[in-house]
């Protein structure tokens, strides 16, 4: 399995960069559908527990709607539908990340969170050649004891999202 420097290079610049002076990296873990995932640390603003959203017309399904956080419209996406498993029956017990990327804030609904993780380069993995990267959104893999976590890309999410939204609307 290759590690380090192709892994680390996949990533967003920043994680990159810090990888690559030797300091690790902070991640927030996630469940979505009993599959780990992790995002940046420093892209993430606050966790707060689902509430209900306001659904806008038109939009593609896995678009829950907006949420008003003290006086910011944030899009609410279900991660768990965007990557085809279907529609989260969202309940108290799911959480919204808000993250901060490219200037732009945005909400992801996930199961759980599960850890703060640290991570060293050698922690860090290529995806397969073969592997579908979960629509693109996947930069790399990290190594946590026995679990294998997806490591999201939002500036690509969000992108990739922006565009089918688009698409769907037939913008």
């Amino acid at each position: 399995m290759m590690t380090t420097k192709a892994g680390a290079a996949a990533m967003p610049t920043a994680e990159r960069t810090k990888l690559q002076e030797g300091r690790p990296v902070q991640f927030v873990a996630f469940k979505v559908n009993g599959h780990d995932f992790a995002v940046d640390i420093m892209a993430v603003q606050e966790i707060k527990a689902w509430s209900d959203v306001s659904s806008l017309p038109n939009m593609p399904p896995y678009v829950r709607g907006v949420l008003n956080l003290r006086g910011n419209i944030v899009p609410i996406f279900d991660l768990r539908c965007r990557f085809g498993q279907g529609l989260t029956e969202a309940t108290r017990l799911h959480v919204v990340i808000i993250l901060l990327v490219q200037g732009r804030t945005i909400g992801i609904l996930v199961d759980a969170v599960s850890d703060i993780l640290k991570a060293s380069s050698d922690l860090l993995r290529d995806l397969p050649e073969q592997g579908d990267g979960r629509d693109g959104c996947v930069c790399g893999l990290l190594t946590a004891g026995d679990r294998m976590i997806a490591l999201l890309d939002p500036a690509r999410l969000i992108n990739q999202s922006l565009t089918a939204i688009a698409a769907h609307q037939g913008i």
